[in-house]
């Protein structure tokens, strides 16, 4: 299925900024949707003539006119003669009659998008006419605004030029105020009050300077003074963004969008939308996530402090085979040290095990005593893997490039190592592969009784549920080659 960007630029949508203007109003037009009670649709015209749907939206606040999904259907000839005059002469036009042809009788009003001037689509509204009742002062409440939009569609002046996350902003059933331009309410819906009177407004709303009125509510002064300061900026026609109110007992969204349609009355409109839970639930994410980030912190400088430890212990040793088990220790307790000190400072439970493994590298030749004759380097990219996956995996690499250090390159030979990264996805092939002597003809890597070895077998198969071999390089040449198959490495393990 082709993006809406795909199917505009078909149309007559052919710059970036035209595309952008109407991927906007898709983003935005729910809110006119239901406002209006129809069902809207947006069209495009084609070089045969026939005029192409790219996008459709139905109401939350009616039944629907349009069960069918009209998205990439065309219409042409007489049928889309109400597009036509609407692009050309730039002006909405209502069809006369309504039409009853489909399972309920509708009318439809179409509505040029104009953006920098230019008629870039078209906006069919369907009304569905089979509800008869009288509209109560809300719904025409509703209607008013409904008209104020779409004549700003048509004038190009809405929607805003910044896009909002449709899933945040505040809907019409959460709350609305309607504003005259002198920024007071001259209506409120019943969930507005609602709204308004939990956050501790106990005076009336319908007639109060609602930018004064938040303001004096609001917990924090200078949060107070952002709402009041977004709403006088609605009323004078401006498109603020959407902001928190806190009151002692519940936090409001906010939402002030300028109403200016072209002879119309001026004013704003504001959306409210109680987000008390989602901000206790945000807090106590906040709270939880420094909460671990902390915990990592602290486990990452007991960690040091067990290596600073070995380190201390280790130059006090006499014995060579004593002291090079403990520089072995610090170099393993260090490597899961810097893997906690990455998450301390990450936001997401997930490792960069690059940026990890940049840092262990130079840790080889401090920590070891292979001297300077191996090189090493790595080439490929391992990602970002989950925080349960990374600890092992780099642990288990780190010995790997230590035991080719050291076991490669007998007598101080010159030589390198050579750390591979292959990602497909979520699984992972590491290679660590050297040109040094190879291995013995008898040696069995199963067999082995190296603690390094031992090490390295044991986290690839029981902590990553992966493989491992060793052999000569596949290409040939002297050295060896060892690769971890690590499959699934990249999702999180439960």
């Amino acid at each position: 299925m082709s993006s809406l960007s795909d199917r505009l630029t078909r149309g007559a949508a052919t710059s970036p900024s035209q595309v952008d203007h109407a991927r906007r109003l898709v983003a935005d037009w729910q809110l006119l949707a239901d406002l209006s009670f129809a069902d809207l649709t947006l069209w495009v015209p084609l070089q045969t003539g026939a005029w192409w749907c790219v996008a459709q939206v139905r109401p939350l606040t009616a039944p629907t006119s349009q069960p069918d999904d009209l998205v990439g259907s065309e219409v042409s000839g007489a049928d889309a003669e109400p597009f036509v005059v609407a692009h050309r002469e730039g002006r909405p036009v209502t069809e006369g009659d309504p039409d009853w042809t489909g399972l309920a009788p509708r009318r439809r009003e179409v509505i040029p998008v104009r953006h920098d001037g230019v008629v870039v689509a078209v906006l069919a509204k369907d009304t569905n006419l089979a509800v008869t009742r009288s509209p109560s002062t809300l719904e025409l409440t509703y209607l008013d605004i409904a008209a104020d939009l779409c004549l700003m569609v048509s004038a190009g002046t809405f929607p805003p030029q910044r896009a909002l996350d449709a899933e945040l902003s505040p809907r019409v059933g959460d709350g609305l105020v309607r504003l005259d331009g002198g920024g007071r309410a001259v209506y409120a819906s019943p969930n507005a009050l609602s709204a308004y009177r939990r956050i501790g407004v106990t005076g009336d709303v319908v007639g109060a300077d609602l930018a004064r009125l938040s303001r004096e509510v609001a917990a924090d002064r200078v949060a107070g003074e952002a709402v009041a300061a977004g709403i006088r900026a609605a009323v004078a026609g401006r498109f603020p963004e959407p902001t928190d109110l806190e009151g002692t007992s519940a936090s409001l969204l906010v939402r002030a969008l300028p109403l200016q349609a072209p002879g119309g009355e001026e004013g704003a409109l504001v959306l409210v939308r109680d987000v008390t839970d989602v901000r206790r639930r945000d807090r106590a994410l906040l709270t939880k996530d420094a909460t671990i980030r902390e915990i990592h912190h602290r486990v990452k400088n007991n960690l040091q402090t067990v290596a600073a430890l070995l380190r201390l212990q280790a130059r006090r040793m006499t014995e060579p085979a004593a002291r090079a088990a403990l520089e072995e220790s610090v170099r393993r307790v260090a490597s899961i040290a810097i893997v906690h000190e990455t998450l301390a400072g990450s936001r997401e439970d997930v490792v960069d095990v690059d940026h990890v493994l940049d840092q262990v590298l130079p840790m080889l030749g401090d920590l070891a005593s292979i001297g300077p004759a191996a090189r090493t380097c790595r080439v490929g990219a391992f990602g970002e893997l989950p925080a349960a996956t990374a600890t092992p995996l780099v642990l288990a690499v780190t010995e790997l490039l230590h035991n080719a250090a050291e076991h490669a390159f007998p007598d101080g030979e010159t030589g390198s190592i050579e750390l591979q990264a292959e990602r497909s996805g979520d699984d992972l092939v590491v290679r660590v592969r050297d040109d040094g002597t190879g291995l013995p003809g008898d040696f069995d890597p199963a067999a082995s009784d190296g603690l390094g070895l031992q090490i390295v077998r044991t986290l690839v198969t029981s902590e990553l549920g992966g493989g491992l071999t060793m052999g000569a390089p596949a290409g040939g040449g002297r050295g060896t080659e060892v690769v971890l198959d690590l499959p699934g490495a990249g999702r999180p393990r439960r």
